[in-house]
């Protein structure tokens, strides 16, 4: 991917960044306004439905590769790879994407303050504010920005399947824990994927440094 002026920046831009963002947009609205929506407490009870105690003790160790046992590891590995071959672009890109997420979501949790869900006692609870998803953008941010990284390599079609699954994953262990509502999974994987593509596009990770002599 070239950072250039072309219809093909313009139509990652747009289907990348702005559609996602404006998407969560729309949903911190509803939230900010009512609290919530139709879907949240339906998918919730039917994902709970499901609910089996072995699996929950799965779930509960499953839904930390979301963060600590999973996401901030191979960020950190991924980071040192690029700082060992010397790839300063791509290192300033995904260390902006990755502290980036984090700040979004501090943030947007901070404005919003929407409470978690209670509908049943979580195997995990959790205790602070639940808009948007931390393990959703977290898992998101990771997985977009290692597909951009990727891809003009021949792995770009397993990094984008494989994380695309471990998105998923992470997003369904939220809701079957009942630590967040859909909505809230669903707005973290828009403002994590509209944020590391628009950074992706400002700064170009594939630029090669020039050494002048």
């Amino acid at each position: 991917m070239r950072l250039t002026r072309s219809p093909r920046v313009v139509l990652l831009l747009l289907l990348g960044g702005f559609i996602p963002l404006l998407i969560f947009g729309d949903l911190a609205e509803d939230v900010w306004k009512q609290g919530g929506f139709w879907f949240d407490v339906p998918l919730l009870l039917a994902i709970h439905s499901t609910a089996q105690p072995k699996l929950d003790v799965f779930v509960s160790h499953l839904t930390k590769l979301g963060v600590f046992w999973g996401v901030f590891p191979v960020a950190a590995m991924i980071a040192l790879f690029l700082l060992i071959r010397q790839r300063w672009h791509a290192l300033e890109y995904f260390f902006t994407a990755s502290v980036g997420s984090i700040i979004i979501n501090q943030t947007v949790k901070l404005l919003l303050h929407r409470a978690r869900p209670h509908l049943w006692t979580s195997p995990a609870p959790e205790f602070d504010y639940g808009f948007p998803s931390g393990h959703a953008m977290a898992s998101m941010t990771l997985v977009a920005a290692l597909s951009i990284l990727s891809w003009n390599s021949r792995w770009r079609w397993f990094v984008l399947i494989i994380g695309t699954l471990f998105v998923l994953i992470i997003g369904w262990t939220r809701l079957y824990l009942g630590v967040h509502y859909p909505s809230d999974v669903l707005a973290g994987w828009m403002v994590a994927l509209g944020w590391t593509v628009g950074v992706s596009v400002l700064i170009n990770p594939h630029q090669v440094r020039r050494r002048y002599q």
